[in-house]
């Protein structure tokens, strides 16, 4: 047989950002350019799925199916690809089977032409619902294997040789159009790619598509050798943003392979004039970027091998947690996570489910809170694990689950009942076609609430919105007087308003207060002295002189402010030096306000260990819980945990509703004794 040139499958409107800017990329930005890429010639885009669908509604305030319809506008030459994630679609969980056809069905609608389909314990069972959805739209099905090691080198107790020949025939026989090895964490050796893709070419008819992180390093070596093992497709992004954990640049390949016999036939002159436009936009999304080393690449992805999407939402939500510091031990607790669940492929959504785990092990201590997915992967809703589980760890995960402590042996949908209806009824007056339906379906919560915000019934946070090159350019502009110290007036406002001090008159006689102290709620009498009596109380404003490197070194915990009553005439000796105001800058007045007695029980409070929105409270006021008991279940880093109570007692208050977003350490419930 003839060789073939070399096809090349662009990821930079998918997985290029995914990977290094946590999937931030607007539609504008991708609408800007993507008319200019479906001229270069590539294979395909792969522009939709994975993270794509989530974040644009629940950060952006976009509507993933809109921006597919107006890709597929711009892109007329150029098949449009999306990765699914079998039977989770592009969600955390496996999905009833009329919600999966519905899904793909309204997808190959709006413009996807071609699926890449794969399962996070490459279990096939969780492929076979969406592969007949596929065929049926007369789309392009494309089976992939979640590429993973138990060793170093390939040949360990499961992910060897053997097991991805035997299904990859697997993946054949079931009518995949094609076949894709996806290496998600980049740890594919290049010798281990050459092996792998000449018993592949041996074994089955199908193309071969090669897809690998460039993570470790390793990704160019590897994908050169997978190309001489007579890989048919590879993938790659433009240059600005390849390389990190992202795919290596489609431009060195290019001029790697020109005047060979796998010559790609892609203008160089061409891709670098596209660069140039990624170039441009990049700053907007530069706070997305992982910067927490120096290297660009990370080795140590060898052992923890946490896929690169994973590893900027991991940088980007332990930085909201206030934990960044914390990283390397989650890093070391990866492997140990992923051991006791049966050596899961850490892909979505298992990687997340491993990596939110190793978080909350070394935030509060070995399954000490854990998450609804990882007991859900215990009993058998995410398939059939490659290995053996814990069964300690698994005991522990399934008791008192709602679903029964005996794990499942039957495909995981064959369990679930229909959602689509339901999805459909919970969005009655609201959903204007099928594509708010499944959005609401795969995410009740944060779909509902993005539903509100696109028809104008609920107003989205001002965070929602995009950030301009212009604003880029402002905030580079007062960083710099800043450390010219040259802050004009109006800069002064916006970079730190300071709040005055609060003068609290006092009031005579005995009044109580709650304090909120490490988990605790302490009852506190306070008294006025006759020798304070007369006084005002002085409330110390927050020091603005942090400076935002060390928000990343430490927990963003509040700093104590320490309240005395001091006589007035002392106040303007009591004000804090580190804190001083700007020169005829305008200030930003705050007021306290003291609450009234008896207005909040005592008892221990339950917090946010983490930014979240409320999934549900499983309790109400009034009612009795045990220690141990969940009394909140918050949606967090993408997974839904469940808070219990630390103590016995009675719910004495619920602070915040269904759907409202909290912040770290916020009071969501109180347990009194």
């Amino acid at each position: 047989m003839p060789v073939q040139p070399l096809k090349i499958t662009d990821l930079t409107l998918r997985d290029g950002h995914q990977s290094l800017l946590a999937t931030r990329m607007r539609t504008d930005d991708i609408l800007g350019i993507i008319g200019d890429m479906d001229q270069v010639g590539f294979h395909s885009m792969e522009v939709w799925g994975g993270a794509t669908f989530d974040v644009p509604i629940r950060f952006l305030n976009e509507d993933p199916w809109d921006r597919l319809r107006e890709m597929k506008k711009r892109a007329t030459r150029t098949p449009l690809q999306m990765l699914l994630r079998g039977q989770n679609l592009v969600g955390y969980r496996n999905y009833a089977d009329d919600v999966v056809t519905a899904f793909v069905g309204h997808a190959a609608d709006c413009g996807v032409d071609i699926f890449r389909v794969f399962d996070a314990v490459n279990d096939e069972r969780n492929f076979e619902t969406a592969l007949k959805a596929i065929k049926s739209k007369g789309k392009h099905a494309q089976l992939a294997i979640s590429y993973s090691l138990t060793e170093r080198v390939m040949g360990g107790p499961v992910y060897n040789l053997e097991y991805y020949v035997e299904k990859a025939k697997t993946f054949e026989d079931m009518g995949a159009d094609s076949f894709c090895i996806k290496d998600m964490a980049g740890i594919i050796a290049p010798n281990d790619a050459y092996t792998l893709v000449k018993a592949l070419k041996k074994a089955i008819k199908i193309p071969i598509q090669f897809h690998s992180h460039y993570t470790s390093g390793m990704a160019s070596m590897s994908m050169l050798k997978a190309v001489e093992a007579g890989a048919d497709i590879v993938d790659t992004c433009l240059a600005p943003w390849a390389l990190r954990t992202s795919h290596p640049a489609v431009e060195p390949m290019v001029v790697s392979l020109t005047g060979t016999p796998r010559d790609t036939g892609l203008d160089l002159h061409q891709l670098l004039k596209i660069g140039d436009y990624f170039e441009t936009i990049s700053p907007k999304y530069r706070d997305f970027m992982d910067t927490t080393k120096m290297a660009v690449i990370d080795t140590a992805v060898l052992e923890h091998q946490v896929p690169g999407g994973m590893i900027s939402n991991l940088v980007s939500q332990l930085r909201e947690a206030g934990a960044l510091n914390r990283i390397d031990e989650v890093y070391d607790e990866i492997p140990r996570v992923r051991r006791e669940m049966g050596f899961p492929p850490l892909v979505t959504p298992t990687s997340q489910i491993v990596g939110i785990q190793a978080v909350q092990n070394v935030l509060f201590g070995r399954y000490k809170v854990i998450s609804a997915q990882v007991k859900d992967y215990f009993y058998g809703l995410y398939g059939r694990p490659p290995m053996p589980v814990e069964p300690e760890i698994q005991k522990l995960a399934l008791k008192g689950y709602e679903r029964g402590e005996v794990p499942i042996t039957v495909r995981p949908a064959d369990v679930l009942k229909p959602e689509l209806e339901a999805a459909k009824e919970a969005t009655k007056g609201i959903a204007r076609d099928i594509g708010d339906v499944l959005t609401y379906a795969l995410y009740p919560q944060v779909g509902l609430r993005f539903l509100k915000w696109k028809y104008g019934l609920e107003n989205p946070p001002a965070d929602t919105k995009p950030r301009t090159l212009e604003d880029v350019k402002r905030e580079d502009d007062l960083v710099t007087k800043a450390k010219s110290g040259k802050l004009v007036e109006k800069s002064a406002e916006k970079v730190n308003p300071v709040p005055t001090a609060t003068l609290i008159a006092p009031v005579g006689g005995l009044r109580h207060f709650n304090v909120h102290l490490d988990g605790k709620v302490y009852c506190v009498g306070v008294e006025p002295t006759a020798s304070v009596a007369p006084a005002a109380t002085y409330i110390a404003p927050p020091s603005v002189a942090t400076p935002a490197a060390q928000l990343d070194s430490k927990p963003l915990s509040p700093a104590p402010v320490e309240i005395k009553p001091v006589a007035a005439k002392a106040i303007e000796q009591a004000k804090p030096a580190e804190a001083p105001r700007p020169v005829e800058a305008p200030i930003a007045k705050t007021e306290a306000k003291l609450p009234p007695a008896g207005s909040e029980p005592c008892g221990e409070d339950v917090l946010a260990p983490m930014p979240g929105v409320i999934l549900r409270y499983e309790v109400k006021v009034g009612d009795k819980v045990k220690s141990g008991d969940t009394v909140v279940v918050l949606e967090a880093m993408k997974m839904a945990i469940d808070l219990p109570s630390t103590t016995d007692g009675t719910v004495a208050a619920i602070k915040f509703g269904v759907g409202d977003r909290v912040s770290r350490d916020d009071v969501l419930a109180i347990i009194a004794p």
